[in-house]
C-alpha cells in the first residue's frame, strides 16, 4: 500500500528521514555495535520494511569487550561473559557473519564473503548500500620472524585468551610430570612480547594466576617459572605516564618477571626465543602482542588513506573527500581538536571508539534528516591497567594511582563501559563469587579438538589422559 504524500510528509515534518536509506556497518568490533545501536535507537528501522535498513557485516556473531581478555584468561570472568551476542543486541537490524572483502565506494557496493558463500562454492557476493559504516578494527602487527607463525599466539580474541590460559596451566602439568630438565626449563618459561596495554596486562593476570595454581603441584614453585617481557622502545605502558611506566616496571621486576626494554625478538624457530641482547631461551609459550596494523580490508576501497593505512576522517566522522562514508575507531584517523598540537589524531583505543560510535550514529540520522553535523572532541582522560589481581596502575584527570585503588578504578571504569545490563549483572556476580571462593585452575585444552578422542575411538586406537582411564574400542 503506497502511503499518502500529505502523510509522509508529517513524517518528515517530525523529524523522520525523507526516504529509506540502506545502511551498511563494515565490523561488529566497539565502533561497528555502538554505531549500529545508535542508530536503531534513533531511526527504529524495522527488518525488511521502515525507512531505514541497516545491515552488520562482521566475522563473529559477538562483539567482544576486550579490556576484559586478561580477567578471562586469568580466570577471574567467564569467557561467555566477554563477548556481546549482536543479535540480541541489534535486534533491528540485519547481521550477516561474513567479511567484506572489496569495497567500491563510488559505486555504492561492498563485496562480502559469508558462512554461506563459502558452503555453496559461489565466493563472494555483492551488497548495495546508500550510506557506509568502516569499522572493521584492526588485526595483529607482526614482523617476519623466523618461527613466528609456527610457534607465537596472539591476544586480540576471546579465543586466544582461554586457549593461552589452557596453554599456561598445560605447560604447569608438563614441568610437574616430566624428568627431563630441559622439557621441565621450556615449559616453564613464558615470553611476552610488547610491553603496551595488551601485553603488560595478560602477563600480569596470566603471571597472578600460575603463582596461584602452584601451590597445588607438589613439585612447582613460582621460583621455578620464568616470565619475560620483551619491549622494542625505552618504556612500557606509555599511555599511563613515564613515572607510572617506571612503576611498573619496579613492580613487574620485584614479582621476578625478567623486564627487558630495548629488546626485540629475533627469531623463535624450534622453540628457542632469540633476543636482540644475546639471550636464548628454550620455551614453549611466545605471546605476541607487539601493535596492531589497520585492517587488510582498507586497503581494498577507493576511499582515502592516510601513510600508515588508516582512513582519512574529519571531526565529523565523515571520510576525508567524500560523501556518505563514515569511519571511527581503529580503522580512521579522527583528528583530535582537543589536542593543543595541530595534526594531533585522536588514539585508536577503546576510550575514543565508544564516544566515537554515539556521535557517528548521531551524525548519520543527522544527516538523513538534512540537519546539521556534529563534531567529535573529547579530551582524553587517562588510562587504567590491572597487574594482577588487587595490582593495577592509573592515571587519571592528571591524578596518578597505584596498587589496589588503581586495580579497583580499572574494573570499575571497564565495568561501566561494559555493553547491556546483562553482561554488567553478570561480571559483577562473578566478581563477587571469585572473591569468596578460590580460583579455577582446570585446564580445558580439549575444547579446542572436540573431535579429537572421538577419533580416536573410532579408528580403533587406545588413548590416555592423564589422570583417567584408558579409553578407546578394539
Amino acid at each position: 500500500m503506497v502511503e499518502p504524500v500529505d502523510k509522509r510528509k508529517r513524517r518528515v515534518r517530525h523529524g523522520m528521514v525523507k526516504e529509506r536509506a540502506r545502511i551498511l556497518v563494515v565490523g561488529g568490533g566497539y565502533v561497528g555495535m555502538y554505531t549500529a545501536l545508535r542508530l536503531q535507537r534513533r531511526l527504529k528501522p524495522e527488518l525488511g520494511r521502515g525507512e531505514v535498513e541497516i545491515t552488520v557485516v562482521t566475522p563473529d556473531p559477538y562483539m567482544t569487550y576486550q579490556p576484559f581478555l586478561p580477567e578471562a584468561a586469568a580466570g577471574s570472568i567467564s569467557p561467555r561473559h566477554v563477548v556481546v551476542p549482536l543479535r540480541r543486541v541489534l535486534s533491528r537490524c540485519r547481521v550477516i557473519i561474513g567479511e567484506a572483502t572489496a569495497i567500491d565506494h563510488a559505486k555504492r557496493t561492498a563485496t562480502l564473503t559469508t558462512l554461506a558463500t563459502a558452503e555453496e562454492g559461489t565466493g563472494t557476493e555483492q551488497l548495495s548500500y546508500d550510506e557506509l559504516v568502516l569499522a572493521p578494527g584492526s588485526i595483529a602487527r607482526t614482523l617476519p620472524i623466523p618461527g613466528l607463525a609456527e610457534h607465537a599466539i596472539g591476544f586480540k580474541t576471546v579465543e586466544e585468551a582461554i586457549g593461552l590460559r589452557n596453554h599456561v596451566i598445560e605447560q604447569m602439568d608438563i614441568a610437574s610430570s616430566t624428568r627431563d630438565p630441559a622439557i621441565r626449563d621450556a615449559a616453564l618459561t613464558f615470553v611476552f612480547v610488547g610491553g603496551g596495554y595488551a601485553g603488560v596486562e595478560a602477563l600480569g593476570e596470566l603471571e597472578d594466576m600460575a603463582r596461584y595454581a602452584a601451590r597445588y603441584y607438589h613439585n612447582v614453585r613460582p621460583e621455578d617459572m620464568k616470565w619475560i617481557l620483551v619491549e622494542a622502545s625505552d618504556r612500557i605502558l606509555p599511555e599511563v605516564g613515564e613515572d607510572m611506566g617506571r612503576y611498573t616496571v619496579t613492580e613487574l621486576r620485584r614479582r621476578n618477571i625478567d623486564v627487558r626494554l630495548h629488546t626485540r625478538l629475533e627469531s623463535c624457530a624450534d622453540r628457542v626465543a632469540v633476543l636482540s641482547d644475546g639471550a636464548r631461551f628454550p620455551t614453549r609459550t611466545v605471546v605476541w602482542t607487539a601493535g596492531v596494523k589497520p585492517h587488510p580490508v582498507l586497503a581494498a576501497t577507493d576511499l582515502p588513506l592516510n601513510a600508515r593505512g588508516r582512513l582519512k576522517g574529519t571531526p565529523e566522522l565523515t571520510i576525508e573527500g567524500t560523501t556518505h562514508a563514515w569511519a571511527a575507531g581503529d580503522a580512521a584517523a579522527v583528528p583530535d581538536v582537543t589536542a593543543a598540537e595541530p595534526g594531533t589524531d585522536c588514539a585508536p583505543n577503546a576510550q575514543h571508539a565508544l564516544r566515537q560510535a554515539k556521535v557517528l550514529g548521531d551524525n548519520i540520522a543527522h544527516t538523513l534528516r538534512g540537519e546539521p553535523l556534529e563534531t567529535y572532541a573529547h579530551k582524553y582522560a587517562g588510562s587504567v591497567a590491572s597487574l594482577g589481581f588487587h595490582k593495577g596502575v592509573a592515571q587519571v584527570y592528571g591524578r596518578k594511582l597505584k596498587g589496589y585503588p588503581a586495580w579497583f578504578m580499572h574494573r570499575v571504569y571497564h565495568l561501566s563501559r561494559v555493553p547491556t545490563f546483562n553482561r554488567k549483572a553478570r561480571v559483577l556476580a562473578e566478581w563477587t563469587l571469585s572473591g569468596l571462593f578460590k580460583r579455577e585452575i582446570v585446564s580445558l585444552g580439549s575444547l579446542e579438538h572436540p573431535r579429537a578422542e572421538f577419533e580416536l575411538a573410532a579408528g580403533g586406537k587406545h588413548h590416555l589422559n592423564p589422570g583417567d582411564d584408558t579409553k578407546g574400542s578394539s
